[in-house]
């Protein structure tokens, strides 16, 4: 079904109730908060086959990803709220009074605190699992905000749908009118009246470096500039050191040939570039990963945007001077799928060419030939930032290469050995964010419970009377939540 572009007044309104429900929300318990996130989980999984029937009518995904998808959404509601109650996030921090010290040291105590309103964009590509009731709404509510979220008009079915879980988990949780909104709009107005809204205080957003870029410029042009955590796409380089590669061509090229079409190659760790040194095993890697290549299958991609996005870049890439085709799908393709396709260059060419370093989305990568580890090392240098970075090697690859493995690693969120970057396990150790422009600040995470801390600020009381502390902060620490107390951390009360 169609809808209407919500208007600037009823985006006024809608950011009104939030600043309202905000001011309560703040003060609910982190009990109170877990278990409202886990009343939304298990609204989610109430709302049935109709959920998935529909998202998979609108985002061409088969059922078994869609089934897996809101599984995983509510695995992160649960393991958030789980989180969220256990009180680690708010790291709690205490340093008691040294009244006899010169000068007296005051009795100072830090925690986190809620921002505020948080804008949450839904991505194109996951339709669960970082849209409506996703990992950014998820944190959102963790920390104690307000969540608005804009429904992307690809899904917006779907978002509806979930939307409406969300309101009666809160309905039957008792939260306050305008803990949450659901917003549409197709045009760019929307999105930046609400980023722009004086009420917003944070904003969350999955997508393309453009889109990213743009609600990050808005954020800062504010009158009082807002964070924006935008998570804005990867090329997620794979380098083959030689003594693995030697050993392992045809095994890492079956291996890869699976990742760069998984999910029709939308994935924001879909791995896009391959490098490697010239040789046998280089060459028998291309041809080994483009046979592969040739016999998978084209498949839908998500939406005809996203298609004639995929069509218009990859042909841009192919048509610059060195790249060569090494293998596409030798199945048909039909008009709303991505032909899975293989290119290569020299070293030269890709450190001469910004255009062979820009995502191009879908299942396409492009393996560059490098001279010798030294142009390797240069390559890297010049990779801008990333969310994952892969080395495929032995350890001996390793200690022998030991200023490429730092280079790598100054421009990656996640490092990855002997192994591929598509799949995002949600853990607390998990790192999905990296250097700019992967994502607008590489210091926290979109997937686990550390980005909770995203919507969260430090406040710290100084000098206050043990009763009019934050239960958080208190001497009897009434919620059993470890604290660094005086430079130690603990749980037992002071």
């Amino acid at each position: 079904m169609g809808y209407k572009d919500f208007t600037p007044e009823e985006i006024n309104a809608v950011m009104q109730d939030a600043w309202k429900a905000f001011h309560v929300y703040r003060r609910f318990s982190l009990k109170q908060r877990a278990g409202f996130m886990k009343a939304i989980a298990i609204e989610l999984e109430n709302a049935g086959d109709a959920l998935i029937q529909t998202a998979m009518r609108e985002t061409h995904l088969p059922e078994a990803r869609l089934r897996g998808e809101r599984a995983r959404t509510i695995f992160q509601l649960n393991s958030y709220a789980d989180a969220c109650e256990k009180g680690d996030w708010l790291e709690a921090r205490i340093d008691t009074a040294i009244p006899d010290k010169t000068p007296p040291k005051p009795d100072i105590r830090k925690m986190l605190v809620p921002l505020g309103p948080v804008v949450v964009f839904g991505a194109s590509n996951f339709p669960f699992a970082y849209s409506t009731a996703g990992g950014d709404t998820a944190c959102a509510f963790a920390a104690g905000c307000p969540v608005i979220v804009k429904a992307h008009p690809a899904h917006a079915d779907t978002s509806e749908m979930v939307a409406n879980a969300v309101f009666t988990a809160a309905e039957k949780c008792n939260m306050p009118k305008g803990i949450f909104a659901h917003v549409h709009g197709a045009g760019f107005e929307v999105g930046k009246a609400l980023v722009t809204h004086p009420h917003t205080k944070a904003v969350g957003f999955t997508g393309s470096y453009a889109g990213g870029k743009q609600l990050f410029d808005w954020g800062n042009q504010r009158k009082e500039p807002i964070p924006v955590f935008a998570e804005m796409g990867s090329i997620n380089p794979v380098f083959l050191l030689p003594e693995k590669l030697k050993t392992s061509a045809s095994d890492i090229a079956t291996m890869y040939a699976g990742s760069i079409t998984l999910g029709v190659g939308q994935f924001c760790t879909n791995p896009g570039l391959i490098i490697g040194t010239e040789g046998e095993a280089l060459q028998a890697f291309i041809h080994d990963l483009g046979k592969a290549i040739q016999q998978i299958a084209p498949a839908p991609m998500l939406h005809q945007g996203i298609v004639e996005a995929y069509k218009k870049n990859k042909g841009n890439a192919l048509l610059q001077d060195d790249v060569h085709l090494v293998a596409e799908s030798e199945s048909p393709v039909h008009a709303n799928e991505g032909l899975p396709t293989i290119a290569t260059a020299s070293g030269q060419a890709f450190l001469n060419n910004p255009v062979l370093h820009q995502e191009v989305f879908g299942p396409y990568s492009i393996v560059v030939r490098c001279k010798d580890m030294n142009e390797m090392l240069e390559v890297a240098r010049h990779i801008e930032g990333q969310l994952t970075a892969t080395l495929m090697a032995t350890d001996a690859d390793i200690t022998q290469n030991t200023a490429l493995v730092e280079a790598v690693k100054n421009i990656c969120g996640r490092f990855i050995l002997n192994g591929v970057p598509t799949g995002v396990e949600v853990c607390l150790s998990m790192q999905h964010g990296g250097p700019f422009p992967a994502s607008s600040d590489s210091r926290f995470t979109s997937v686990g419970a550390d980005g909770i801390k995203r919507f969260a600020r430090p406040i710290a009381f100084q000098n206050w009377s043990n009763d009019l502390l934050p239960d958080e902060l208190k001497n009897e620490n009434p919620l059993g939540i470890w604290r660094t107390v005086n430079n130690e951390l603990m749980k037992t009360p002071l």
